[in-house]
């Protein structure tokens, strides 16, 4: 009898987009990254496209894209954000699916996800669902084929869920060993009831469900499983490999799997170049045949099951409570505050669960005059998530309805479905994972809510949002800065909250320091169409009065605002704006402040604008988190510039005596060692941003960094390095018999290396790998003829291959 292994990955990141904007907003914990979901896509999902196998003297023998070979589930929302900013990496991630299909037997390595991430135990039937048909149709949508199998959010699972994953076709879905309660043969009377983590995981198991439907559940091995979690089996990857053979009974009487599911992350992200394990996990069970390595659907075509469980109803695999960590305060806790100093769950999920409710009758009352079915209308919406082309939302419109609806009804429809969809993002499991209320994760859900409150009070004029708060005041915080829920909500997420004419004033604002396409810009999810734009200067001072339409893209709505902005200096901006005025009077009044501003009356054209646009005004303060930023940093171009003279003369000029200090052995006091590191630190980023790359001056801001033992920017010059190291590479696929770029590649590797201990040279190592099969063999025999250029090409590619650690045969 054969032994197989299936190693699952669950690939998750909760939805970060700021929900006014559709687009993640720039954080600051992520640096030197943008965000979150770049900085994980480039230690983790990118690693796994192409990930190295080493041989015995730690050189790179292969580069591999483990999705091909390990069974995965990724999250609808994190692959809607992987196509939109990074193609390479999705694109590696379908085309992954589509080989394993080569290689298990027509099976794909990849399986569904419960849209966003709910407790799906948790939810009320219409949105259990919805999840399950939006996790299907965006899979279909993505894959080009149906599910096999879905992920159930932190393995939560009841048995109405798993009825409905059954009437969806699904045939499987992965749990926790302590998720079951007893197993007996199938047609057998007797029961066997289970201890934790007691049951036989190297088989799949059948589940009778209340309809009479059944569906096929697999456990995963638990203490490999903690193994890997843990980080201590992927420190070596044949360690990892033995520790999923030794699942194995031994049993020669039939088929068995060794399997395990994690969270995906954990290769790469939690623990660095740990993806590197798991490739090399995969080749060594191949190479040594300690098994066959396969995926759910193959093993459960080839052994169907010959054993039935049952489950314990409302179980998880991080909650040892069943789904408690989302709704009480149970005792699971992430570390950051300490364990039962979580009663503030109890209150959000009220919260939450109250709004929902208030939401369904909303829409189930306005809905009902555009459509029969209003939660089919709903469950079809996913088509129009994933594609807002005008087309397909017009077509969507027209199919739904029935009928021909004028533009304020679409609009009106189209609000409708999106306060449901933010009704369910709003739910999102993170929200309640961790320690405490004014976490990122819970002001995110936070952020849903309130865009689903807006939308509802625009539809029908009834504000939820009072006794929302109401309900949030019972929630205790464990930071002093805030009383509680309600505190959390009124300072973290209202303030957030968009309308069109804040989008207007962005554009106004904004339009000060980028110059924006005449006929229409794009912000976010919104277009601002200009009809009128006049810019005034006199010296630094600027005045930009006009009028523009915004669109959203989202629900269509349109809005014209008439606006006004003054730049008096420095950081000083006041901009008014109001709906769209009369064709004379804002002519006039745009007239009036145009010469006023030319006299330099700054103050007539501050009290045009304030009788104008109805005392109403706005600062850097409105301007959304990116373009604030970016603005702010130009205002302070001159303040950079200053710092950087001063820092620079105190470096120049000390430069002697730092020296002799260092010579003696003596620590640089701060006000010598602070300005140095400033200098060098942003001498290094420049210079290697340089095109081309000066290497004499690199080779001497190195030295004088080691001869001063400063402390460097590590992850800005490392993230900068990358990008070189990178760039250099890329230019070398275009010329690759180009020995100058070759020498300069190689060179500044080994400068970087004594600056910078590491580097994420991947794309480098990929590209590296494709030229010593395709060009390098041929170099080879050139040099052995007599070929200088050759000869000379070849002893520096390998050079490169060294810094690089991949084996040049």
């Amino acid at each position: 009898m054969e032994n197989y292994v299936c190693i699952h990955g669950h690939f998750y990141q909760p939805p970060r987009e700021n929900p006014w904007l559709e687009e993640v907003e720039l954080q600051d914990l992520a640096y030197p990254y943008h965000d979150w979901n770049e900085k994980i896509t480039e230690e983790c999902y990118r690693q796994n496209t192409a990930s190295r196998i080493l041989g015995p003297d730690r050189k790179i023998i292969d580069i591999v894209n483990n999705y091909a070979k390990i069974s995965s589930d990724f999250g609808p929302t994190l692959m809607s954000w992987l196509q939109r900013h990074a193609p390479d990496v999705y694109l590696s991630i379908i085309a992954a699916d589509k080989k394993s299909r080569e290689l298990f037997s027509g099976h794909g390595a990849s399986i569904a996800q419960a849209y966003n991430h709910i407790i799906m135990p948790l939810a009320n039937t219409r949105d259990k669902r919805t999840q399950v048909i939006w996790g299907i149709r965006d899979f279909e949508y993505r894959f080009g084929r149906k599910p096999e199998g879905m992920w159930l959010p932190e393995t939560a699972a009841d048995l109405e869920t798993l009825d409905i994953l059954a009437e969806f076709g699904i045939k499987f879905t992965i749990l926790s060993p302590h998720q079951a309660r007893r197993v007996r043969q199938i047609d057998s009377v007797e029961w066997k009831n289970i201890d934790r983590n007691q049951i036989d995981t190297t088989r799949a198991y059948l589940c009778r469900l209340a309809s009479g439907r059944t569906i096929n559940l697999f456990f995963y091995h638990g203490p490999t499983a903690g193994g890997v979690a843990g980080g201590g089996l992927l420190q070596n990857g044949e360690v990892f490999a033995k520790k999923l053979a030794w699942i194995f009974t031994g049993s020669k009487e039939e088929h068995q799997l060794a399997n395990v599911a994690n969270d995906g992350e954990t290769y790469g992200h939690h623990f660095r170049h740990t993806d590197m394990a798991l490739a090399y996990c995969l080749h060594y069970i191949e190479k040594n045949k300690l098994a066959k390595i396969t995926v759910y659907g193959e093993f459960l075509e080839k052994f169907p099951p010959k054993d039935e469980v049952e489950i314990y109803e409302s179980s998880s695999w991080s909650c040892s409570h069943g789904v408690e960590r989302w709704r009480a305060n149970c005792g699971c806790n992430y570390g950051r505050f300490p364990s039962g100093k979580q009663q503030w769950r109890g209150p959000l999920r009220e919260a939450m669960n109250w709004l929902r409710d208030r939401l369904v009758e909303v829409y189930e009352t306005k809905m009902r005059h555009f459509v029969a079915d209003v939660w089919e209308a709903r469950d079809r919406y996913i088509s129009v998530i994933n594609d807002r082309s005008v087309e397909n939302v017009e077509k969507f419109i027209a199919e739904t309805s029935g009928k021909s609806l004028d533009f304020d009804e679409k609009v009106t429809f189209l609000k409708l479905l999106e306060m449901q969809r933010n009704s369910m993002l709003m739910f999102t499991s993170c929200g309640w994972y961790f320690d405490d209320i004014c976490g990122i994760e819970t002001v995110q859900i936070m952020h849903y809510a309130s865009r689903a409150i807006q939308l509802a009070k625009e539809i029908s004029k009834k504000d939820f949002e009072p006794d929302f708060e109401i309900i949030l005041e019972k929630a205790p915080t464990n930071l002093r800065e805030y009383v509680n829920g309600r505190a959390v909500y009124e300072t973290l997420v209202k303030s957030a909250s968009v309308d069109l004419n804040r989008v207007g004033v962005h554009f106004a604002i904004s339009s000060l320091f980028t110059e924006y396409p005449k006929e229409e810009a794009s912000i976010f999810c919104y277009s601002a169409r200009t009809e009128v734009y006049d810019r005034q200067e006199a010296g630094i001072q600027v005045l930009a009065t006009g009028r523009t339409t915004v669109k959203s893209a989202i629900v269509l709505e349109e809005y014209t605002l008439d606006f006004a902005v003054l730049y008096r200096g420095d950081p000083y901006i006041v901009a008014s704006a109001t709906g769209r005025m009369p064709e004379g009077l804002f002519s006039s009044i745009q007239r009036d402040m145009k010469n006023a501003f030319r006299k330099g009356d700054l103050t007539e054209v501050m009290r045009l604008m304030n009788i104008t646009f109805g005392g109403k005004s706005y600062s850097l303060w409105h301007l959304f988190k990116d373009e604030q930023r970016r603005i702010l940093y130009e205002l302070l171009e001159t303040t950079w510039l200053e710092i950087e003279a001063s820092f620079r003369h105190i470096y120049e000029h000390n430069y002697a005596i730092m020296q002799a200090m260092r010579g003696m052995n003596m620590p640089l006091p701060k006000a010598l060692s602070t300005p140095a590191e400033f200098i060098l630190n942003e001498d290094l980023c420049k210079t290697i941003q340089n095109e081309p790359i000066n290497l004499d001056k690199l080779q001497i801001l190195a030295e004088e960094a080691t001869r001063l033992s400063l402390q460097l920017d590590k992850p800005t010059i490392q993230y900068e390095a990358d990008k070189k190291i990178n760039l250099l590479m890329t230019q070398f696929t275009e010329k690759p018999a180009d020995v100058g770029l070759l020498e300069t590649a190689e060179t500044t590797f080994k400068i970087l290396l004594t600056v910078v201990t590491e580097l994420n040279i991947q794309k480098a190592q990929n590209i590296f790998f494709d030229i010593s099969k395709k060009t390098y063999p041929d170099m080879v025999n050139k040099a052995q003829a007599g070929d200088q250029a050759a000869q000379k090409w070849v002893e520096h590619f390998r050079n490169l291959g060294q810094y690089l650690g991949v084996m040049v045969q």
